[in-house]
């Protein structure tokens, strides 16, 4: 059961962006499993992707074919990782047929997929449904898809941002998927942003990185990399033209920002089992890659995890954590760790006033902060993470069955 989150009631159409959905009984019969998104001619396309080794085969097809990108691809399901030189001719046929149904050459179209990995895909079931696809594009379409591309998700997860520039609306629309597998080293399992703002490529590939920093690359679930993680933002050149040196750029990349922040937080409240969101807020660091990375070894911890799941004050496996992440010269005389407001520890030392009562009745909560001053800076970073239950182990024990 999601923590806090609900579905969105509506998502704002982006004019130049258009979706279809169809069933194709990828991993089984009764919804739809497929999203095709178009964009009009002149669109720009951007790109971030895993750097797991294992990169799935639509993450290749897709990061080389960027430049002049019309449609996106996606399957639920099945993720065509692993699955040789079969696989990737399988995602090249999926783009031909699409390309065929739009009226566009086979190289505009990129392919996604998610879902079991080591698995052919079904084509004898995706290419029909696939040809038909051309025929139910609309900008209304973004629900839709982003029910179309979930896999162990409970609740769909969208989110849109409007901005004014020099007296110009900007529409941002987005959607993603993921609930396990999700320490994405870039991006979540999967997400498409979308605007109507006019943004060249490399621009819009700068503001996409700077956005995922704070968004996307600031989570995790279970500490895995999925072989299939993509974050794409696409730009379809109808509204206002942007770049760094005009006014309103870093307007939009604070929006851009917001909405990946806004999904990401989403993925990691759909956790797959979870019934806790925990905010990991890292100060007084040296520098922002120290304060990640004590914050992600708290965040990686299945001890702090499971104790979170009983709303366990265990704050020793907080501790043990700080003390063994990768941080040169750590002394801990300077560390700080509270729970919400409850003060735990001060100068690396517990505190004479600590109440286990007080510990235990935050980690009764659905949402918390584990606050954690290092003592050593003033940088600081922030991730989101969730607790490890029962029901994880029930999810991913059976995800293939």
């Amino acid at each position: 059961m999601a923590v806090n989150l609900s579905a969105p009631e509506q998502l704002a159409p982006v004019a130049g962006a258009r979706w279809a959905t169809a069933p194709a009984a990828i991993k089984k019969p009764g919804h739809d499993d497929l999203a095709l998104l178009l964009l009009d001619a002149g669109a720009t396309v951007a790109g971030v992707f895993t750097r797991n080794a294992f990169a799935a085969a639509p993450v290749h097809i897709a990061r080389a074919r960027l430049a002049g990108a019309r449609a996106l691809l996606v399957n639920s399901g099945n993720a065509n990782a692993g699955t040789g030189r079969p696989g990737h001719a399988d995602a090249l046929a999926c783009c031909e047929h699409a390309a065929v149904a739009l009226g566009l050459e086979a190289d505009q179209v990129l392919p996604f997929s998610t879902g079991v990995i080591g698995q052919r895909l079904p084509l004898d079931r995706m290419i029909p449904a696939i040809d038909r696809l051309g025929d139910e594009l609309s900008e209304a379409g973004w629900l839709a898809a982003a029910r179309a591309i979930m896999t162990t998700d409970t609740v769909p997860k969208g989110a849109s941002r409007m901005i004014d520039i020099d007296g110009e609306r900007v529409v941002l629309t987005g959607i993603a998927k993921g609930s396990g597998m999700i320490r994405p080293d870039m991006a979540t399992m999967l997400a498409f942003i979308a605007t109507d703002a006019t943004i060249a490529q490399a621009d819009l590939d700068a503001a996409l990185r700077e956005a995922m920093a704070r968004s996307f690359n600031s989570i995790s679930v279970d500490g895995d990399t999925s072989t299939n993680d993509a974050c794409m933002a696409c730009a379809t050149g109808r509204a206002a033209t942007l770049s760094p040196a005009a006014p309103g750029w870093r307007d939009f990349v604070a929006a851009l920002t917001d909405l990946a922040a806004e999904l990401a937080r989403a993925v990691v409240r759909d956790a797959e089992g979870a019934t806790r969101f925990i905010t990991l807020a890292v100060g007084g660091a040296r520098d922002e890659a120290e304060a990640r990375a004590v914050a992600f070894t708290v965040a990686h911890s299945p001890l702090v995890k499971t104790a979170c799941f009983a709303g366990d004050p265990n704050w020793g496996r907080i501790l043990a954590a700080v003390g063994r992440a990768p941080v040169p010269d750590f002394s801990i005389d300077g560390v700080a760790i509270a729970l919400d407001d409850v003060a735990i520890v001060a100068e690396g030392e517990p505190r004479a006033d600590y109440a286990e009562a007080d510990a235990a009745a935050v980690m009764a909560q659905a949402e918390y902060t584990i606050a954690i001053d290092l003592g050593r800076g003033d940088a600081a970073s922030t991730v989101w993470t969730s607790d490890l239950s029962y029901e994880y182990v029930r999810i991913n024990a059976e995800y293939r069955s």
